[in-house]
């Protein structure tokens, strides 16, 4: 049973930044892409970024520019480097592996942007 754990969130004023891990129990190339969802109170889940196994990445625009994704193979570990938060990135943040067959979800971990 393929786990992914997410770690690093927390409660960051405005401006400040976090960076988020998701620690896989398989090889991350394993995944045709991994991926950072987050989802707000009372809003959709949706997906932030995704970095694919040839190592392209995708953002979504309200965090392009100011969030990174990147992983580390020797870890089985996907990163979530978030700088100048705001506080409308306030959410549940969540990572998602996709390959063949089903896909894969961490349990979430809270991010907090307020002064």
């Amino acid at each position: 049973q393929v786990q992914l754990m997410e770690s690093g969130g927390g409660l960051v004023q405005p401006g400040g930044s976090l960076t988020l891990s998701c620690a896989a129990s398989e090889n991350i190339f394993s995944f045709r892409a991994m991926d950072w969802f987050r989802q707000a109170p009372g809003k959709q889940r949706e997906l932030v970024a995704r970095i694919r196994n040839d190592g392209t990445t995708y953002y979504a625009e309200a965090v392009k520019g100011r969030f990174t994704i990147s992983g580390d193979n020797a870890k089985n570990t996907v990163y979530l480097q978030m700088n100048s938060l705001k506080p409308e990135d306030t959410a549940v943040y969540y990572c998602h592996g996709s390959r063949t067959g089903p896909d894969y979800w961490g349990q979430g971990t809270q991010v907090t942007v307020s002064s």
